[in-house]
C-alpha cells in the first residue's frame, strides 16, 4: 500500500491524504473539494488592488473617526499579526525569550511596530486608513 498526501496552501486548515494499492495509483481521481479551494484562492486574488504610493488616501486629510483603537480592531490586528509571525514573517521588535506568536504580536503592538493599516469604512462608502502607530491604544 502506498500513501500520498496533499497539503493545502498556507492558511488552509484541512489536508487530504489518500491511500492507494500499487495497482490503483494510476487510476486515482482528483478530489473535487480541492478545486473549490483553488477557485476560492483565485477569487481572493481578484479582489486585491495594489495602488501606487501616491494614490492612497491623503495622510493630512481631517479624519472624522475616533483616534482610539477599538477592542475589535485590537483583536483583529493581534490575531492577524500572530498568524503572520507564526508563518515566519519578520519580527519588528527585539525578542527576549518570547516564543508564542501572540505574545510577540502584543509586544509589537505596545511598541507601535506592527506593520498593519486599519481601513475604517464610513456610511457614505468612503474610508479612512489608520496605521497602528497612529492610533491610541488603551490596555
Amino acid at each position: 500500500m502506498r500513501c500520498t498526501g496533499r497539503w493545502p496552501q498556507a492558511g488552509k486548515i484541512s489536508c487530504v491524504v489518500q491511500c492507494f494499492d500499487d495497482g490503483d495509483f494510476d487510476d486515482a481521481e482528483e478530489d473535487e473539494g480541492l478545486d473549490d479551494l483553488e477557485n476560492a484562492e483565485d477569487d481572493d486574488q481578484e479582489n486585491v488592488q495594489i495602488l501606487p504610493a501616491g494614490e492612497g488616501q491623503q495622510a493630512n486629510q481631517k479624519r472624522i473617526t475616533t483616534p482610539y483603537m477599538t477592542k475589535y480592531e485590537r483583536a483583529r490586528v493581534l490575531g492577524t499579526r500572530a498568524l503572520q509571525i507564526a508563518m515566519c514573517a519578520p519580527v519588528m521588535v527585539e525578542l527576549e525569550g518570547e516564543t508564542d506568536p501572540l505574545q510577540i504580536a502584543m509586544k509589537e503592538l505596545k511598541s507601535r511596530k506592527i506593520p498593519i493599516i486599519i481601513r475604517r469604512y464610513l456610511p457614505d462608502g468612503s474610508y479612512e486608513d489608520w496605521g497602528c502607530d497612529e492610533l491610541i491604544i488603551t490596555d
